[in-house]
């Protein structure tokens, strides 16, 4: 789709190209609607440049600006061009990757004895104006003040860049591997002119990922005419300007986290030409094939492009960290190998384990299987399963454990080929390991707050895992496991204080903390991760009507939950998370504890108020626009709540088997849920108006419930929602 700038002449024949195609089909061309600028703004931290579906590179513009709004390495309101970098994280709310930059330069470089890489990079970085940028899946052009266009594409596991020089300039091309965003810092840089036409090097740094590892190699079309390296603000800092002496010029790269032979290797095995079109073209059909798997009717082309831009979302992370001979860098630096299987990299569980991986499971099930074996895989290096893994490294970033809902899902859901006996041992393992307060929640039946911060969430979190190994261990005909996880499940019970009806800290004496204001949120020592005793009281998906007896019944339970959308400061604090946004009274939609809430409504018999909610959060919190996300994207999360919600129903327990109905705001859907396997989603009348589901009918009969099951859904068929503009 065209965005902020004059769509380049060969893009104009491809799109005709497609546009032809299509129109024999039948179909319209999928990748027109997704338009990779909207979360480049406000707080939603995505990139707008070149992916692969689920690939290797991410080859995007870095501003150069240190900023928590910069964790991507860019944001929508900077108009300066550092460089473009190969690696990249997608909404994410810490800042780590944007490895090995490139910045091609007008004129002579001039290196300075003794400058920091940061004014090194300030000095020598380009001005740029959105009307001169251009962005499609796979696909990233931009012309900076300085004349040079450049180009960005993808292949699954190489980087392509096309530069155009204008006359009267002298070409050149910057390589900087001192380049930080954020919390990265390298500490052992290099960089080899090899012959004239190939450069490798090595960047290792720390960071979020404390022992990164990536290796490169860079084939130019032309010959190198001029080469040089120096240590700019410091020896780990390696920075080399190339000449050339043509105006254009294309650049391959690969990277590895293994060697520079394994990059040369992924270089040449997946862009062996340098038809820089024709990797074009086949980057975006890789699109449009995935994109392919939900094909929505609507007329309404905003609401087309914000669906499809959010499915494009959910498949940028994780992405593919084994080179073509399946090796990648271990959790402790060796090198490992994955043998029948892809390993996967940046699994931010806390946030994804709740729609993205469930999704997964529904249009995605042989990438389940690999994500599912590269958990495993860590759980064999680390006796762990992963947390929040980061290219061969655990950070131990947010609470819980949610590998474990993941693993059970795929277990119970009967995905893939993966070792059952092995997952359960593993999802045991970290269960009963005695890691942020785990030892206590398995002795005490709580975590006292005095000895650990942010017990409250974390021992909510921990209560779901622990629900999800009782089911899988129910499911492998395991009762004892099923029994103990099951009951350690309702340790929420023990965080429930009847007096003011909330979930609170509690001390080692047993008295709970004070003072206690339900909407006050802060950074440290709180009871709560990114959120208030508002926003937790209600997370325990996996046993709401538990909770409704806590509140004493649905009337009372319906009450409350209604509170939570109605109070009038639903945040308080100077430190509270800038991550608590989208607000309808105390609920943020902008971070991820709260996304089942609005669903909650369907246990109480109020089915109508989470309709209501669903469209309002639809339309106002997801946008064509640039700042078109009310929070961070979260690797896909944010992105797969809208598509589920949009089709109409949503896994409120990610591994429970069913998926309870909000308001569709799609006409019609077709998943794909096998090859050549369809289920339909119908709901002609849905519109801004009509959001509340007056009957609903699957296969043709009536449903007199609020949820649909996993197997219904996979067995294919059609359910179809009849809306109306009066609540039920």
């Amino acid at each position: 789709m065209l965005k902020y700038s004059v769509l380049p002449g060969v893009l104009i024949l491809l799109a005709s190209c497609a546009g032809q195609n299509k129109e024999k089909d039948g179909d319209e061309r999928l990748t027109q609607y997704v338009d990779p600028f909207i979360g480049t703004d406000y707080h939603g931290h995505t990139f707008p440049g070149a992916a692969w579906p689920f690939g290797q590179i991410q080859l995007s513009p870095d501003n150069g600006t240190q900023g928590w709004d910069w964790c991507s390495g860019y944001h929508y309101s900077d108009s300066v061009i550092a460089g473009f970098s190969h690696l990249h994280l997608s909404g994410t709310g810490i800042g780590d990757l944007a490895d090995i930059s490139f910045l091609p330069v007008a004129s002579k470089v001039i290196f300075i004895k003794g400058e920091r890489n940061p004014d090194f990079v300030t000095r020598n970085s380009a001005k740029y104006k959105h009307e001169d940028e251009y962005a499609e899946p796979g696909y990233y052009s931009v012309v900076m003040n300085n004349d040079i266009k450049a180009e960005l594409t993808v292949t699954e596991r190489a980087g392509f860049h096309r530069y155009t020089f204008p006359e009267n300039s002298e070409p050149g091309l910057i390589i900087n591997l001192g380049f930080a965003i954020n919390w990265d810092r390298p500490y052992k840089t290099s960089l080899t002119l090899v012959d004239n036409s190939l450069v490798t090097g090595t960047r290792l740094s720390t960071g979020w990922a404390a022992d990164q590892h990536v290796y490169f190699a860079a084939r130019f079309s032309v010959p190198v005419e001029g080469f040089e390296t120096v240590a700019v603000g410091g020896e780990e800092r390696t920075v080399g300007y190339l000449k050339f002496g043509v105006k254009d010029v294309l650049v391959k790269v690969g990277v590895s986290s293994v060697s520079v032979e394994n990059a040369i290797a992924n270089l040449d095995s997946s862009l062996p030409g340098w038809d820089f079109e024709k990797a074009m073209e086949e980057a975006s059909d890789a699109w449009e094939k995935e994109l392919s798997k939900i094909r929505i009717r609507s007329d309404d082309a905003d609401q087309k492009t914000v669906f499809y831009t959010a499915l494009y979302h959910t498949m940028i992370a994780p992405s593919l960290f084994s080179d073509i001979n399946g090796e990648f860098k271990g959790t402790k630096g060796d090198v490992m190998k994955a043998n029948g299987y892809n390993r996967y990299t940046i699994f931010s569980l806390w946030d994804t384990y709740r729609a993205l991986h469930p999704l997964f499971t529904i249009i995605r099930q042989p990438r389940v299987n690999d994500m599912v074996k590269s958990m495993l895989d860590h759980y064999k290096q680390e006796e762990l399963l992963p947390v929040w893994e980061l290219h061969g490294n655990e950070t131990f970033c947010m609470v819980g454990n949610h590998a474990i809902p993941v693993i059970a899902e795929a277990i119970l859901k009967d995905i893939g080929d993966f070792d059952r006996e092995l997952a359960f041992e593993a999802m045991k393992a970290s269960s009963i390991y005695d890691r942020d307060g785990m030892g206590y929640h398995d002795k005490l039946g709580y975590i006292p707050a005095d000895k650990i911060q942010q017990s409250v969430a974390k021992a909510l979190e921990i209560a779901i895992d622990d629900w999800s190994v009782a089911a899988a261990a129910g499911k492998l005909g395991k009762t004892e496991d099923a029994a103990y996880f099951s009951k350690r499940s309702e340790n929420f019970r023990n965080y429930f204080d009847p007096e003011t009806g909330f979930m609170r800290g509690k001390l080692s004496s047993g008295e709970w903390t004070t003072p206690f204001d339900p909407a006050f949120s802060r950074h440290e020592g709180s009871d709560y991760t990114e959120g208030n005793a508002w926003q937790y009281l209600w997370l325990v998906p996996h046993n709401v009507e538990g909770l409704i007896d806590l509140l004493g019944g649905k009337e009372p339970f319906a009450d409350k939950l209604e509170q939570l959308f109605q109070v009038e400061e639903g945040v308080k604090g100077e430190e509270a998370s800038s991550d608590i946004s989208g607000l309808i009274g105390a609920y943020a939609h902008g971070n991820e504890p709260g996304h089942h809430t609005s669903f909650l409504f369907n246990y109480a018999g109020r089915s109508w108020r989470t309709q209501e909610l669903n469209r309002e959060i639809q339309t106002t919190m997801y946008t064509n626009s640039p700042d078109g996300l009310c929070g961070n994207e979260d690797c896909g999360q944010m992105s797969a709540w809208y598509i589920f919600s949009a089709l109409g129903f949503y896994p409120v327990n990610p591994a429970d088997l069913k998926y309870q109905f909000g308001s569709p705001l799609i006409k019609e859907a077709r998943i794909e849920v096998a090859p050549e396997k369809y289920f339909t989603v119908k709901a002609p009348e849905a519109s801004l108006s009509n959001k509340y589901i007056s009957k609903v009918f699957l296969n043709g009969k009536e449903l007199d419930r609020t949820y649909i099951t996993h197997q219904e859904i996979m067995e294919g068929g059609t359910i179809e929602f009849f809306m109306s503009s009066g609540r039920k």
